[in-house]
């Protein structure tokens, strides 16, 4: 394993990181400025990065963006002061695995440093061993035809549009139109050129177009240094827009005149500048309605609708659940470094019947829960999630009115309704506002509703707060979880802000 580089102009913290990490067998390289660092990049590149903000010879946010310009995917630990924390984690958006606010807690940060060389790890093995995991698994005949569609597409560099429901797997369609194209993987013939991605629905629309496009140094505050854009960065090989549905209109503009000339401008710059780039797009959305609702330009929908690839949801390629399943669980036991745990027929059967709104993200997270959760090796149905016990409940339900709701598109199943709850006696009560089956709320709301009436009942006099504490509780640990510790990156996810998050965590003693 490579080592770990701390970069901190203050000796006591370089020394200090240094002798803990040793104490865990992490081999550890020092630098006081950030200037010795850039140059030992040219010879020698770390597992994780760690590094202060402010240090004589340049700032640890400059570092940041040139580093990861070389080495995009390495793990970098940002550490600041609590005066500079709103700054630091605005700028560390986009790049920064992690902060670290001084004075910290030695073993949090060593805790914190072994996060970041595990992601590290990960990412090297599917960097090094992908070709021994399939791409993509499907059985069924409507994964069939994407697959016949993609070694159709191989030997071209058509621009495709990707349709599906979120958590359908658009990102690696589109990672194996790449890699069998001419710009793929040069080992199999290709150019071996880079594939970038971008969710356009990720970024603040002030912040895209320079993602999009770069920026000069003082386009605007904060420009400290230039920065080269996404469609910079995939020259030479294929530039993924996710949800394409969301880009705001004005950048649809800046985006057409890119396909249509192969030209662009960075953010503050006078000089054209030419990327040769494949564009695959992907979206959840109607692009057709769109276009009819005047949110999309309708000549980039047509510039972008050249080859059109439908994925199927997974509720549509049930046949597949089984070895999807017997693949994540693999695959998770794998990452936690655990043995791999083993399915019944039944818990399939439960899997299989169950809808999946999430689609195959949603699969993948439930055998990630399973290989944490579930007690023994051997998955029975009673070990399986609540939303999956509740699927037989609701269809025994005897027939009642139901709430319908409208819907356009590819985006159909990412509105459906959770699985019913169970229980008689509740289910004459009034219902909760939300999803319904069956006249019933659904299984999380149902649940909600029992705690209340019985804290209500009990005369609970912070009914309200009690019950608020524990589901923003939740929402923020289980975003944690899917984000592994990223703060940044969970505020974003639950689409709260990044002070939000941090005091959140600091209220309700998430930290402990």
């Amino acid at each position: 394993m490579k080592p770990i580089w701390i970069v901190d102009d203050d000796q006591s913290i370089r020394f200090v990181l240094e002798k803990a990490l040793a104490r865990e067998q992490f081999a550890t390289r020092s630098f006081s400025n950030p200037r010795d660092v850039l140059a030992a990049l040219d010879d020698d590149e770390p597992q994780v990065l760690v590094s202060d903000i402010r240090m004589p010879g340049g700032s640890g946010i400059d570092l940041l963006s040139k580093v990861k310009a070389r080495l995009p995917g390495l793990p970098v630990i940002i550490m600041t002061a609590y005066s500079d924390l709103d700054s630091a984690v605005s700028a560390f958006q986009g790049g920064a695995f992690e902060y670290l606010p001084k004075p910290f807690d030695l073993n949090r940060a060593v805790e914190l440093i072994r996060r970041a060389v595990e992601e590290s790890l990960r990412e090297e093995v599917r960097d090094t061993h992908g070709a021994e995991m399939p791409e993509m698994l499907g059985q069924a005949p409507a994964m069939q035809d994407v697959f016949r569609a993609i070694g159709r597409l191989s030997q071209s560099n058509v621009t495709v549009l990707i349709t599906g429901e979120s958590g359908s797997g658009k990102e690696l369609v589109a990672r194996a139109l790449h890699k069998h194209s001419p710009r793929g993987d040069a080992g199999k013939g290709g150019a071996g050129g880079p594939f970038i991605a971008i969710n356009t629905a990720a970024i603040p629309k002030d912040l895209l177009e320079s993602e999009l496009f770069g920026h000069e140094r003082g386009a605007f505050t904060g420009a400290q240094t230039m920065r080269r854009g996404r469609f910079e960065q995939a020259d030479g090989g294929t530039l993924f827009l996710d949800e394409i549905g969301d880009m705001p209109f004005d950048l649809q503009t800046r985006l057409l005149r890119v396909l249509s000339d192969g030209q662009f401008y960075r953010v503050g710059g006078h000089q054209p500048l030419k990327a040769n780039v494949r564009v695959i797009a992907a979206t959840h959305q109607n692009l057709e309605q769109r276009v009819r609702e005047g949110a999309f330009r309708e000549d980039l929908f047509h510039r972008l609708n050249v080859i059109r690839l439908r994925l199927p949801a997974l509720r549509e390629r049930r046949e597949d659940v089984p070895s999807l399943t017997r693949f994540f669980l693999a695959k998770s036991a794998k990452e936690l470094g655990v043995e791999a745990k083993r399915i019944t027929d039944g818990a399939l059967e439960r899997l299989t019947a169950f809808d999946f709104p999430g689609n195959v993200r949603q699969l993948e997270n439930i055998c990630h829960w399973l290989t944490v959760m579930a007690p023994a090796q051997v998955i029975e149905p009673k070990d399986l999630p609540p939303e999956l016990m509740a699927v037989d409940v609701a269809r025994q339900a005897p027939p009642a009115p139901t709430m319908t709701q409208g819907h356009h598109g590819d985006a159909a199943g990412a509105n459906a309704p959770a699985p019913a709850g169970t229980g008689s006696e509740d289910s004459a009560a009034p219902a909760l506002p939300g999803p319904v089956v069956g006249g019933l709320p659904s299984g999380w709301l149902l649940d909600l509703q029992r705690e209340a009436r019985r804290l209500l009942e009990s005369g609970d006099p912070e009914v309200w707060d009690t019950l608020t504490r524990q589901f923003e509780g939740q929402l923020i640990h289980t975003a944690l979880e899917v984000t592994r510790g990223r703060r940044i990156e969970a505020a974003h996810k639950l689409g709260i802000g990044r002070n939000t998050i941090t005091r959140k965590i600091q209220e309700l003693g998430l930290d402990d």
